[in-house]
């Protein structure tokens, strides 16, 4: 035993009490607290059918459910129960097509400047495929407030076509929501969409300025980057077996995460929160 005990690392007092009758009976004992908080975060993790890592659920047992657990109660659970988050991976997106000569790039003013903590005064635009049923693909134009991080404004359709993103900014004019601040900006990289004289002619009909990130630099639009990453891991968009299944469950995941998904970089509020605290204290 002294010989197993050393090869092991453990005492041999160490190894006795561990299979000790008042041992057992704690880490029976312990299991089954364990069980109950189990439980308890799987409400979390499961909420509104969307799954989340280990903040995510901290934040959302406290704005839903009135629990606090800190984040190395709740990693260990995850850990112990095999309770796995999405992993988010590289985006691919690729830029369609080169600008023709009529089709005019304009500056980056953002230059990064992605908080500034005024709702409506940054807006942060891109384009993403989405790969659903037996191979159908779709794409996806959102706009959103950088401020407050905010979908104001998405089109799907199963064409790339420049109506995909023309028809987000109208709808960002028909969100009641949306309260343009001063001097507020939209920025893009320089896909043909943004470079296009008709969208261009569209957002200043809107009284919007215009931003472009520098070629070649996704940093520069980075915020809109990570939404679609988020986005792609935590929808089921493969499940989908028609166009109009994905816009359902696309439409489902923006009231989410606009209304229900706590974020840790905005106070741990959702983005509507977000917005309305900001508006508060303006």
């Amino acid at each position: 035993m002294s010989y197993l005990c050393e090869a092991a690392g453990v005492s041999r007092s160490g190894y006795y009490n561990y299979f000790s009758e008042k041992s057992q009976k704690q880490r029976e004992l312990t299991d089954k607290k364990d069980e109950g908080v189990k439980e308890i975060i799987l409400k979390a993790f499961n909420f509104k059918r969307r799954k989340k890592g280990a903040r995510q659920i901290k934040m959302t047992l406290a704005g839903q459910f009135g629990v606090v657990y800190n984040l190395k109660r709740i990693r260990r659970i995850m850990k112990k129960y095999g309770i796995i988050c999405p992993i988010r991976k590289a985006n691919p997106y690729r830029r369609m097509m080169k600008a023709t000569q009529e089709h005019r790039v304009v500056p980056n003013l953002l230059n990064r400047q992605f908080k500034q903590d005024i709702p409506g005064k940054v807006l942060l635009t891109d384009i993403t495929y989405l790969f659903y049923g037996k191979g159908q693909k779709a794409y996806l134009s959102t706009i959103k407030d950088s401020s407050t991080n905010e979908i104001l404004a998405y089109q799907v359709s199963d064409r790339i076509t420049m109506d995909l993103a023309t028809n987000t900014l109208l709808k960002l004019k028909k969100n009641r929501n949306f309260r343009k601040a001063e001097d507020a900006i939209i920025h893009s990289d320089q896909g043909t969409h943004y470079t296009h004289p008709d969208f261009q002619k569209l957002v200043k009909k809107l009284g919007l300025g215009q931003s472009m990130s520098r070629r070649g630099n996704c940093w520069d639009n980075a915020p809109q980057e990570s939404f679609f990453g988020h986005f792609k891991d935590e929808v089921n968009i493969k499940a989908c077996t028609t166009l109009e299944e994905l816009k359902h469950e696309i439409k489902q995941y923006m009231i989410y995460y606009n209304n229900y998904r706590y974020q840790w970089n905005l106070k741990r509020m959702t983005p509507v929160q977000y917005r309305d605290h900001l508006l508060k204290i303006a």
